[in-house]
């Protein structure tokens, strides 16, 4: 995944580099490689995020489980 990121913002950063204007290269790089780019990671990276706080919440279950259970004891 990061390598796609990385090759688009290459072709971006030298689309924008052969820019006539120094504006004009500044925008075509955000509109055309840091904005979709970000959007990219964001929703290619939802499935990890989304990994992470279940595993997170399942080991915060398991440790009230632990302590709820030695209470009993």
């Amino acid at each position: 995944m990061y390598i796609i990121a990385i090759a688009w913002l290459y072709v971006a950063l030298m689309a924008a580099i052969s820019d006539t204007t120094v504006v004009g290269g500044v925008l075509t790089f955000v509109f055309m490689g840091a904005l979709p780019m970000s959007l990219f990671l964001w929703l290619f990276g939802t499935p990890a995020r989304r990994r992470k706080l279940r595993e997170k919440s399942a080991h915060i279950d398991s440790e009230t489980q632990q302590y709820e259970s030695s209470e009993d004891q």
